[in-house]
C-alpha cells in the first residue's frame, strides 16, 4: 500500500486527490473533537463503556469514539449507512424504484441519491432524539428543558448531514469511497485507546498478561492475512462467446470468465446481524438489568452478548444475511439472460434455465464459504473477549474487516487511476 501511494504521489493529479482526501479526514477528526453543549461527557463515556457489546458500542466504534464523547459528529456515518441499506432494500420491494435504478440512467441514479440523502436526515433525526433521551433518562445532561434538547438534536443532525457531505466530496474529488474512508479514519483513531486497554490488561494479569497479549496480537495478524486472502478470492466460471457476423466483420468466438467474489457482501452481514442480535440486550440495558435469582435475570443471561446462545444466533444470522445480500447483488436469471442476449454460454450447459440453475448452484456454494468466513472473523474476537474478560475485543472482527477492506479498496482505486 505504501509503495502504491508513493508512486501515486509522483503524479500531480493523484497528488491533489490524496491531499484533498487527507484534508477531508482532518476536518472529520476536528469535528470529532468538538463537544455538543449540555452533555456530561464523563458520565456518558462511562455509560457507553458499560454497553460496549451492544448496539451503542458498535455505534461508538463506527464513529471513532465520538458517540461516547458526545461530539458534533457523534452519529457519524451510521444514518447514511442505514438509509443506503433501506433504500437498497426498497429498490427490490418497490417496482417504481427498481425501474428507476435499472432504466433511469444517470438521472435515475441522481434521484435515488437524493432520496437517500433525505432518508439520511430523517434517520439522523430519530437517532439524535434517541441519543437525547438516553442522556436525559440516565442523568447525563447538565441542563434539562426544551432549549438543551433542541440544541443537542439539531447539532447532531447537522453533524451527521455534514459527514455525509464530506463523504460525497471524497467520492467526487478524492480517492476511494468517501463513507468508507471516514469509517476507516474513525476506527484507526481508536488505536491509542486499544494500546491503553492492552497496558491495563497486562497490569491486571501480571506476567501472564504478556502471553495473552501476544496471542491476541498474533490472532489479529492471522485475521488480517485471512481477510486479505479471502477479500481477493473469486470463483471464475468459464464463458464462451459464439461467433457472429455483422456486415463484413466477424465478432465473438473469444473465451472469457464470469467472476463471482467469495465475499461479495462485505461487512454488511456482520453489521446487520450484530445490530439485530444485540437488540434485546440493548433494550434490557435501557429498562434496567433484572435482579439476581429472578426469572428475568436468567432470561437476560441467556440472551446477553456474552452468552453461548447469542454466539450461535449471531453466527446463524451472519450466514442468513450473507445469502440475502448475495441474492440481491447477483441475480442468476438476469446474468443468464444477459449471456444469452450477447451470444455467450457456459460450456456444458444450455442457455436459459440450465445456465441460471448452474450459476445459482455455484453462487450458493461460494456464498456459504464466504458466510462461514465472515462468521469466524466475527465470532473469534467475541470468544477471545469472553475468555480474557475483555469486552473491548467483542467488535474487533468488524473493525479489522472494515480497515483491511477499505485499505485494499483504496489501493485498487489508486492503481486503476494510475493505469488511466
Amino acid at each position: 500500500m505504501i509503495q502504491t501511494i508513493r508512486k501515486a504521489w509522483g503524479i500531480p493529479e493523484l497528488r491533489k486527490k490524496i491531499i484533498f482526501t487527507a484534508l477531508i479526514l482532518l476536518i472529520f477528526r476536528i469535528g470529532n473533537a468538538i463537544p455538543v453543549p449540555y452533555v456530561d461527557t464523563g458520565l456518558l463515556n462511562d455509560y457507553i463503556n458499560q454497553l460496549s457489546t451492544t448496539v451503542l458500542g458498535l455505534y461508538n466504534v463506527m464513529s471513532g469514539g465520538a458517540f461516547a464523547e458526545a461530539t458534533v459528529f457523534a452519529l457519524g456515518v451510521q444514518p447514511y449507512i442505514n438509509s443506503s441499506i433501506i433504500i437498497q432494500l426498497l429498490t427490490i420491494a418497490i417496482p417504481a424504484l427498481e425501474r428507476l435504478a435499472r432504466d433511469g440512467g444517470e438521472a435515475g441514479k441522481k434521484k435515488i441519491a437524493s432520496i437517500t440523502r433525505y432518508a439520511t436526515v430523517a434517520i439522523a433525526l430519530l437517532q439524535a432524539f434517541g441519543y437525547y433521551m438516553i442522556c436525559k433518562n440516565y442523568g447525563i445532561l447538565e441542563q434539562s428543558g426544551i432549549w438543551p434538547a433542541l440544541v443537542i438534536i439539531v447539532t447532531l443532525v447537522a453533524g451527521s448531514s455534514f459527514v455525509m457531505w464530506l463523504g460525497e466530496q471524497v467520492n467526487e474529488f478524492g480517492i476511494g469511497n468517501g463513507i468508507s474512508m471516514i469509517l476507516f479514519a474513525g476506527i484507526l483513531a481508536r488505536i491509542p485507546t486499544a494500546f491503553t486497554t492492552g497496558r491495563y490488561f497486562v497490569a491486571q494479569k501480571g506476567s501472564i498478561g504478556y502471553l495473552w497479549l501476544a496471542l491476541v496480537l498474533l490472532g489479529i495478524l492471522a485475521m488480517i492475512v485471512l481477510i486479505v486472502h479471502v477479500n481477493g478470492a473469486e470463483r471464475r466460471i468459464p464463458v464462451q462467446y459464439a461467433k457472429r457476423q455483422v456486415g463484413r466483420k466477424m465478432y465473438g468466438g473469444q473465451a472469457s470468465t464470469l467472476p463471482m467474489k467469495v465475499n461479495m457482501s462485505g461487512v454488511l452481514p456482520i453489521i446487520f446481524a450484530q445490530t439485530i442480535a444485540s437488540l434485546p440486550a440493548t433494550i434490557w440495558a435501557f429498562i434496567g438489568t433484572p435482579e439476581e435469582g429472578t426469572v428475568g435475570r436468567s432470561i437476560y443471561n441467556a440472551i446477553d452478548t456474552k452468552s453461548v446462545l447469542y454466539l450461535i444466533v449471531y453466527f446463524l444470522m451472519i450466514i442468513g444475511f450473507s445469502y440475502f445480500y448475495a441474492t440481491i447483488q447477483f441475480n442468476p436469471v438476469e446474468i443468464s439472460n444477459n449471456l444469452k442476449r450477447n451470444g455467450g454460454f457456459i460450456p456444458g450447459f444450455r442457455p436459459g434455465k440450465p445456465t441460471s440453475d448452474f450459476i445459482a448452484k455455484v453462487l450458493n456454494k461460494v456464498t456459504l464459504f464466504g458466510a462461514i468466513y465472515l462468521g469466524i472473523v466475527a465470532i473469534c474476537p467475541l470468544i477471545a473477549g469472553k475468555l480474557l474478560g475483555n469486552s473491548g475485543l467483542a467488535i474487533g472482527g468488524t473493525s479489522v474487516i472494515i480497515v483491511v477492506g477499505v485499505a485494499l479498496e483504496t489501493v485498487r482505486a489508486l492503481e486503476s487511476q494510475m493505469m488511466m
